[in-house]
């Protein structure tokens, strides 16, 4: 199964070792599917994990969010997209999600936002949160 996750879930799994982004990325790391990036999805975990205000409040982010940012690098599947999409208007920086799951051939894109999660899908790409998809997954690990 290909999945891309949005930047939230990389940052809320960073901030806290609890909860479903924290499952989701712990599954990932054993090898239960493969997530695709592309550079502006990196960028954006990057740009928003070197926020002052965050670093302040979680230690964890400034302590570990290159080391976070390059096992994603390594561990990925890098996709180069091919098309630039306009489908979430309230947001089109969301866009780059769909550009990544269209041209990697993903099966979901896991997010906590509410633009994206408004289109519920696109190109047969299902937009799901992470609790659902961690409910997804523990339905198919069993």
């Amino acid at each position: 199964m290909r999945v891309v996750l949005d930047a939230n879930i990389y940052i809320s799994a960073l901030i806290s070792s609890k909860g479903n982004p924290a499952t989701i990325i712990d599954t990932w790391l054993a090898g239960k599917f493969d997530i695709l990036i592309s550079q502006p999805i990196v960028d954006e975990v990057l740009r928003v994990t070197g926020y002052p205000r965050l670093q302040r409040k979680y230690k964890k982010i400034r302590a570990y969010r290159i080391e976070f940012v390059e096992l994603i690098s390594k561990q990925g599947i890098w996709i180069e997209p091919k098309e630039t999409l306009a489908v979430v208007t309230q947001d089109e920086s969301d866009n780059r999600y769909l550009e990544c799951a269209v041209t990697g051939g993903a099966t979901y894109i896991v997010t906590g936002d509410d633009h994206l999660l408004d289109i519920f899908g696109h190109q047969g790409i299902s937009v799901i949160t992470p609790a659902a998809f961690v409910t997804l997954l523990n339905t198919d690990l069993q």
